[in-house]
């Protein structure tokens, strides 16, 4: 939790998570720490099964228990003192940012929310990066391969993990996403609990979210929403996707905005203060959080 130096009376509040694979002393508590420094009370938390939060087995993830994650940070920060219950949003980095749009969709409690260089997890799971693997053919085939490790999973007793992001130097001719993620995780934001700097997901860990769309009825969201993506980021279909179908043929679309910036790519948006637009998160914040 972050506390404003010179916080009076009941706070506006935010809940952090984010991104898929990292723990809260990366990129989701430089978010918290920055809000705060802008007069909002933050937290910044692990999802289950993952960093310092409970569940077994580790190294899970789920579209249901991911999105109850923050509602039950919106109960913890209903109960505090410092805060005003009805001046909550939440922000959601890369995978969380659609776990945070499927919590604005279901929790009334929300009035405000940031997606901030967003994964549909859902979606890349089904379809494969870039929607390369958008056939029932390529989906059959992975659906084989993780019920078949599943039961040499239960046959050995242990999960078997997918690799976090490649070690460093990265080979030359990856992706350049790949080098940018690498550089992030294993280089400058290295943390022993993050799996994506370490052994990453259990390889049967986001099965679920093959079938599982969780963006499904983002267009009756009424509480506010800010879509942020980097222009170069291999990722900003995500966003400019989630923002097209929220605002079609809504009722609610006034106070959806999609901001794009210019020349960023994914990891812009983790930690470079330069890129990270907190001022304008600030400013939609207060806008909405009254």
């Amino acid at each position: 939790m972050y506390i404003p130096k010179d916080k009076k009376g009941q706070l506006s509040a935010i809940a952090v998570s984010g991104p898929f694979g990292a723990v809260k002393e990366q990129c989701s508590g430089l978010y918290a720490q920055e809000m705060a420094k802008r007069g909002f009370l933050t937290i910044a938390f692990d999802p289950s099964f993952t960093g310092e939060s409970g569940g077994e087995p580790r190294y899970m993830a789920s579209p249901d228990i991911n999105t109850e994650d923050f509602q039950a940070a919106v109960d913890f920060l209903s109960t505090q003192d410092y805060v005003d219950p009805g001046k909550i949003g939440i922000i959601g980095i890369c995978g969380w940012g659609g776990m945070a749009i499927n919590t604005a969709a279901i929790d009334t409690r929300i009035k405000a929310t940031v997606a901030s260089t967003m994964y549909d997890m859902t979606r890349v799971n089904a379809n494969g990066y870039f929607d390369s693997e958008d056939s029932e053919e390529k989906r059959y085939e992975k659906k084989k391969a993780l019920n078949a490790e599943r039961i040499e999973n239960y046959r050995n007793g242990s999960y078997s993990r997918a690799g976090g992001c490649l070690p460093l130097p990265v080979p030359e001719d990856a992706p350049f996403f790949v080098k940018d993620y690498s550089e992030y995780y294993k280089g400058r934001a290295y943390h022993q609990r993050s799996l994506n700097s370490n052994d990453g997901w259990n390889v049967t860990g986001c099965m679920s979210f093959m079938n599982q769309p969780i963006l499904k009825y983002s267009n009756e969201i009424r509480s506010a929403v800010l879509i942020i993506h980097g222009e170069k980021a291999h990722s900003c279909y995500f966003s400019r996707d989630a923002y097209a179908d929220m605002t079609n043929e809504s009722s609610f679309a006034g106070n959806k905005e999609l901001m794009i910036i210019p020349d960023a790519v994914h990891t812009d948006l983790y930690d470079n203060l330069n890129v990270i637009p907190f001022d304008k998160m600030a400013d939609f914040f207060n806008k909405y959080l009254k």
